[in-house]
């Protein structure tokens, strides 16, 4: 997508939410640097097992298409790499606790003075001031904070962390978004800016019709399994050997499902005519169509519901979604080889784009894999400079075998 060199800074944008808005950027055609402590690198290195080779398999998942210069930053000379690093680059990724950088002269407002056109992107907890400002934030404390977790799980049971770290990922993707806005400002006025991404805000907004019901109709909510608040029916049902998901998101539908489960008389029970009729009387119309699904098993009940127009699917194992035709259709895994741990595949970008591809995944970088590449290609550091900062330890690099 971008022509010449977009250089992205990706300053301790570790764990999940900033790897992965960068990653995301890196699969369109931006060069990404990321910044690592020497040695330990990224947290998510250590994250395993499993571990491919020494990798981690988590770290694996989420930096490709990135480059990796291992600065000590602690040392005066690699504050000093950053800020020519920055002044060389379209926009500056950190996941530090507000006011941290500016102690080392690498705030927004530090920045900006030698990069008046970066655009700076700060990922916290819960954003860059407020009573909350200086606590640590990782995805599950902010999803039981925003109300993610009071809200997932089964009705009568406990809270439920999401398998996936969704808060982490929606702040990437919030990331990822706001990044492209603030290079199309950047492109209008020539000027950069400060982004402020944080997982309480991320989540928060990602609550969307039940923070409305709430804020609107004061009503409190509530977990719900597999099934939703306000559609019915629209949840898992226990098949003879599975579980399938149903969702009727109109009347038709609902005509639809109950034709298919031979209960022509539930369609035309006065209960059950509208949505807003089956949400108030769920529990009876779950009971009926539950002892219908157990009745075959998950494929008989695919079988007869394709081409019904009705929205519906098996609850996939890992497995069996990488085995899915239309997952292998997308084409969501990419391939790639590894310096150490050899051949690896990873989830792909779940977008694609008709008039350019995107870049050929390049691997997952080691710690400081790229150190001296970078200090000489981007920097125009000669060897004596770069033997010096080696030789002090202000930066370290791995050497492939």
């Amino acid at each position: 997508m971008w022509s010449g060199c977009a250089c992205w800074l990706e300053l301790k944008a570790r764990v999940l939410a900033g790897p992965f808005a960068t990653m995301n950027l890196g699969d369109l055609g931006a060069e990404v640097i990321k910044v690592e402590r020497p040695g330990a690198g990224d947290d998510t290195r250590a994250w395993g097992p499993p571990f491919a080779g020494t990798e981690s398999v988590y770290f694996l998942s989420v930096n490709r298409n990135k480059k990796s210069i291992a600065i000590n930053m602690k040392d005066s000379k690699g504050t000093k790499l950053i800020r020519e690093l920055a002044a060389v680059s379209d926009v500056f990724v950190e996941n530090y606790v507000p006011g941290k950088l500016a102690e080392m002269g690498l705030g927004y407002e530090d920045i900006k003075k030698i990069a008046p056109h970066i655009v700076y992107c700060s990922i916290t907890g819960y954003g860059q001031t407020g009573p909350m400002v200086q606590r640590g934030g990782y995805d599950s404390i902010a999803a039981a904070v925003s109300g993610l977790m009071h809200i997932t799980g089964h009705e009568d049971g406990e809270p439920v962390r999401p398998g996936v770290a969704m808060t982490d990922l929606a702040t990437g993707l919030y990331t990822y978004g706001a990044i492209m806005a603030g290079l199309l400002q950047r492109y209008k006025t020539g000027k950069g800016l400060h982004i402020d991404c944080n997982l309480l805000s991320s989540q928060v907004a990602c609550l969307t019709h039940v923070a409305a019901n709430y804020l609107n109709c004061k009503i409190e909510a509530k977990r719900w399994g597999t099934a939703h608040g306000s559609i019915v029916p629209y949840q898992a049902f226990k098949t003879k050997d599975g579980y399938i998901v149903v969702g009727a998101g109109n009347d038709q539908q609902f005509v639809t499902v109950c034709k298919i489960l031979n209960l022509p008389e539930v369609s035309k029970d006065s209960r059950y005519k509208t949505n807003t009729l089956r949400v108030q009387n769920r529990k009876e119309l779950i009971d009926i169509l539950s002892n219908r699904f157990s009745e075959k098993a998950t494929i008989e009940w695919l079988q007869l519901f394709e081409g019904s127009g009705v929205p519906y699917g098996p609850i996939n194992n890992i497995q069996q979604v990488f085995s899915d035709p239309q997952v292998l259709h997308n084409g969501l895994v990419m391939e790639m080889n590894h310096p150490t741990a050899g051949r690896i595949a990873v989830p792909g970008p779940g977008v694609r784009y008709s008039g350019f591809a995107v870049s050929h995944p390049k691997p997952p970088p080691l710690v400081g894999q790229h150190t001296v590449e970078i200090l000489k290609d981007m920097l125009g550091y000669d060897d004596d400079a770069i033997e010096e900062l080696l030789r002090t330890g202000a930066v370290a690099q791995h050497e492939v075998r």
